[in-house]
């Protein structure tokens, strides 16, 4: 039988840096994050061949003093924390105290340090576990830490490295997010000699749009929420501007850059009936709360938080998420569109430009479209005679003329509006059952003759087992035989529906996933699919009152931009765009 043994230092050091430094960006993170915590107002970095050659970190922090160099790359010994009251309550990036023992572990590594008291700088070297004296050397006030030939000494580890361009690849993201999180900062990168990235120092919205683009920042909605103990802000993309793949999906904890489940789920359920099919949001989000209320000694790379009350900081990124998309947050930005500082060329621009659209609840719009009361009765009717009474027209404006049976036609301020009048339609019919439902009464409309249809007997035993979930969703269908029913009454806002096919859809989502799934978690598709079955068809030809009613309705409702699977309900074209098409003032 093995004895027992204490293994050596440097393998004790060598089995940490595994868990750790496991490529060179994540030596990249832990060095960058020093630095921070040093306060450091600038910072270079330097790499070759993708960081496995060298990694090189200097900043102008408070540097280290010469005898705590040494102690400076011992195991679990920082000056970050000193008590479990320190450990319970975090605010600094790094705390383990293990970072810069690990990288010495696997990499000839100096550091140099000088701190703004003393006249020259003390450096240090590392090579197979053996820390070499302290010695003087030159630097500015701050540190610098040089990291050579990562994992020379481990060589199973350094097989597992990847391609020099994919290493280099995961360095820029680390990068990236770091100056993400600390835009008051300024920083360098240098690859193989060449300049990658040059920052300066900036606020928020200037460093997101130097580090995702301008296109990103022009054209996203900002985040704002503060309820006093927890805070949220940053950009979110609107849903028009989403595309297929992960572009850029940023969320920080007090300044960390983390990968946490119950955050991103808040997104994508803010996103879930906005957003086309199974595309990714993108967004730069930066989440402030207590130290005291969150976790973060979860996970080696500190790359995961937990929250001591993680339901309510759900609900608060969902609903701050959702009102920036809706635009009702308190503070919205505007959306301006890069094609009004492009140079002129020819064709049509089109653009969904953020307007000052209400967001109170969906109104009822004119008994045509959607049932309930007279039209001179609704708020949507009494707007309209409102804007037409106005000399400024409403901000989707009045219609001239339907294209198509499918698009509406309507001059604003800035130009000529186009509205697909279904995707419209479809979105406020959607927002009106959601509202009515939150109220738990969805308004039935009693069917003058019942509309009998053969169905499945499956399809008959939900009906019969799940009555009350049908009368809470607006329905009431009767068994007529083990092959029949009868569709008696139909929600208010769904009576131009077709009432058979509205009720195989209704039922087949119950028989699938259940009436307590249906209510809660699978709500809105429900109620998306209910409201698709009676928005305005293609080809149904409008009044001009009815085409302005829709415009105004358009107004009052929430995320009006958006069909529910995402796709835009209108599109603007200027007047400057008109007049280049049509050669004017040349």
């Amino acid at each position: 039988m093995t004895a027992i043994r204490q293994l050596p230092e440097l393998l004790i050091n060598q089995i940490a840096a595994g868990e750790v430094v496991e490529r060179p960006a994540a030596a990249l993170k832990e060095l960058l994050e020093n630095s921070l915590d040093a306060g450091a107002g600038e910072i270079a970095v330097q790499l070759a061949a993708g960081g496995t050659k060298q990694i090189r970190v200097s900043d102008n922090g408070a540097g280290i003093k010469c005898d705590e160099l040494t102690l400076a790359l011992a195991r679990h010994a920082t000056s970050k924390i000193a008590s479990l009251e320190d450990l319970e309550q975090i605010r600094s990036l790094g705390f383990r105290g293990e970072a810069l023992a690990s990288i010495a572990a696997v990499s000839a590594l100096t550091l140099s340090s000088r701190t703004a008291d003393v006249k020259h700088a003390w450096a240090v070297s590392v090579e197979n576990g053996q820390i070499s004296a302290p010695r003087p050397a030159a630097h500015e006030p701050g540190t610098s830490v040089e990291a050579l030939e990562l994992f020379f000494n481990t060589p199973a580890r350094r097989k597992f490295l990847r391609s020099e361009a994919t290493e280099y690849a995961h360095c820029d993201e680390v990068f990236r997010r770091i100056a993400l999180a600390r835009p008051d900062v300024a920083f360098r990168l240098q690859h193989n000699g060449r300049a990658q990235w040059h920052l300066k120092s900036q606020d928020r919205a200037g460093r997101i749009g130097a580090i995702l683009g301008e296109e990103f920042a022009a054209a996203a909605a900002v985040v704002g929420a503060d309820s006093g103990v927890i805070s949220l802000g940053g950009l979110t993309a609107l849903p028009t501007t989403v595309h297929g793949g992960r572009d850029a999906q940023y969320f920080f904890v007090n300044g960390r850059f983390v990968r946490d489940k119950v955050l991103a789920h808040a997104v994508r359920q803010a996103y879930q009936d906005v957003l086309h099919h199974d595309r990714l949001p993108s967004y730069v989000l930066f989440l402030a709360v207590d130290p005291a209320r969150v976790d973060v000694n979860v996970h080696p790379t500190k790359s995961e938080v937990r929250f001591r009350d993680s339901q309510a900081v759900h609900q608060f990124v969902f609903h701050a998420v959702s009102r920036a998309l809706s635009g009702s947050a308190g503070e919205r930005g505007e959306t301006i569109s890069l094609a009004a500082f492009a140079p002129a060329r020819e064709g049509f621009v089109s653009t969904q430009h953020r307007m000052p659209l209400g967001v109170a609840q969906p109104r009822a719009v004119y008994d045509t479209l959607f049932g309930g009361a007279a039209a001179g009765d609704t708020p949507a009717a009494a707007a309209v005679l409102t804007a037409e009474q106005s000399s400024a027209p409403p901000p989707l404006g009045f219609a001239l003329a339907q294209l198509s049976g499918v698009y509406i036609l309507a001059q604003n301020e800035h130009g000529l509006v186009i509205v697909d009048m279904h995707a419209a339609h479809e979105r406020i019919v959607y927002e009106k059952l959601k509202m009515q439902l939150d109220e738990d009464h969805i308004a039935m409309q009693p069917q003058l003759i019942p509309v009998v249809f053969n169905a499945e007997k499956i399809d008959v035993a939900t009906a019969e087992e799940h009555a009350a979930t049908l009368t809470r969703l607006g329905f009431e269908i009767a068994v007529l035989s083990p092959t029949s029913l009868a569709v008696r009454g139909v929600p208010v806002a769904l009576q131009n529906a077709d009432a058979a096919a509205l009720a195989r859809d209704v039922l087949a989502e119950i028989r699938e996933f259940g009436a307590s799934r249906v209510l809660l978690e699978r709500r809105n598709e429900l109620l998306s699919t209910m409201a698709c079955h009676t928005a305005v068809r293609a080809n149904r030809i409008l009044t001009v009152a009815e085409m302005n009613a829709l415009l105004r309705e358009m107004e009052f409702t929430e995320r009006s931009g958006q069909c529910n699977h995402g796709r835009p309900t209108w599109q603007q074209i200027t007047l400057a765009e008109l007049d280049r098409q049509f050669m004017r003032g040349r």
